[in-house]
């Protein structure tokens, strides 16, 4: 367990989790610090929009908190999406696609970089990428909505999948607003992903989604938008012109609570219960009447993990009574000793969740 002062001076006292549950603040700063990436020996890539950075940070003695931040890489267009494969370092930045190879041994400020592809698609919104590489190499990549409710065609709404060097990309779903967090289960290899429902409907429609695409589809299933949101809502401008047979929402979660990066819970030092199941970031409203999200929430999910058996608040406090908020959860991931990490573009940190059995809900020192 972490000792000594916390040099963020964020208030981790207000954060309420289940028993037995601690946070701690594993990195600190980290500006805008958005979607999570592990290397294989164990250093944390951190991507950001509004910094327009990707950062590096590893706990080298084992402590439970990073001894530094490095800013690998600067001056680039919301480099959002971080993932690693086969030892190299991947970011996004709206159209461009970078690779850093052999990234741990080149944790150096502006390290070398090389630009993988320069043409990936944006519109007008939700232009930021998250990005992962699947359980099959490939690399699966969100195009967001230009807009808030429109049908701009393919390949925007959708997900793409490619290669590592940006090539042979294909469509493998579509009716997808923004998603910015997506994970295979850990036994199916099926893939989830959150999305965002449309704004500027009412403060409690639509409610944003986690979805699930089956295995073994033969053909592109679409997801509803901007036709039909969340479980069924027909679009009050575009409801019933769209080609339905939609694909129903696995889990509803809150309305308008921006629910970004998910992750199966696969680490083994949380209580059993937990095994298989999904956490959420959900970054919080922006215009809803009573703010909602700005919270870390739990998704069970049943044991064949082909269906959502439940969504509760796992972790919350970064919204005080009044509304307003001092952090803003993005991303989470779980960490080889089985820790929760979760990443704060408000405040400018990442934060590491914590089990000890018999403990009482707490923030460390």
């Amino acid at each position: 367990m972490p000792t000594g002062p916390d040099p963020s001076g964020l208030p981790l006292s207000d954060i309420r989790l289940p028993d037995g549950f601690r946070i701690s603040v594993f990195a600190y700063p980290v500006p805008n610090a958005r979607a999570l990436a592990l290397g294989p020996r164990g250093t944390l890539f951190v991507g950001s929009r509004t910094a327009n950075r990707v950062y590096a940070a590893r706990d080298a003695d084992g402590d439970g908190r990073a001894e530094a931040v490095v800013v690998l890489a600067e001056g680039v267009a919301q480099p959002a999406g971080v993932d690693v494969h086969e030892g190299d370092l991947y970011f996004s930045a709206v159209t461009e696609l970078w690779r850093i190879d052999d990234v741990e041994q080149n944790l150096v400020a502006s390290a070398p970089r090389e630009l993988v592809a320069g043409d990936l698609p944006a519109g007008d919104s939700h232009e930021w990428k998250f990005i992962r590489f699947g359980p099959d190499g490939a690399l699966y990549v969100p195009v967001g909505a230009p807009c808030n409710a429109c049908d701009a065609g393919d390949p925007f709404a959708a997900l793409l999948r490619m290669k590592p060097d940006a090539s042979a990309r294909e469509l493998i779903a579509r009716g997808i607003r923004n998603t910015v967090g997506f994970d295979w289960h850990p036994v199916t290899r099926e893939l989830w992903f959150t999305d965002n429902g449309r704004d500027l409907l009412s403060d409690d429609e639509p409610e944003d989604e986690l979805n699930r695409i089956p295995a073994g589809l033969g053909s592109i299933p679409h997801f509803g938008f901007p036709y039909v949101h969340a479980d069924g809502l027909p679009d009050p401008d575009l409801g019933g012109a769209g080609p339905g047979g939609y694909a129903p929402p696995a889990e509803l979660l809150g309305p308008h609570v921006a629910a970004l990066g998910m992750r199966f819970y696969t680490g083994s030092s949380f209580p059993a219960e937990y095994a298989g199941d999904a956490f959420i970031a959900e970054h919080g409203s922006w215009n809803r009447t009573v703010p909602l999200g700005a919270r870390v929430t739990r998704v069970r999910v049943a044991d064949d993990g082909t269906s959502a058996a439940g969504y509760e608040v796992f972790a919350e406090g970064w919204q005080r009574a009044d509304g307003s908020r001092w952090g803003r959860p993005a991303d989470v991931l779980v960490a080889p000793d089985g820790s929760l990490l979760v990443s704060d573009d408000l405040a400018g940190a990442v934060y590491r969740i914590s089990y000890e059995a018999g403990g009482r809900s707490a923030a460390s020192p």
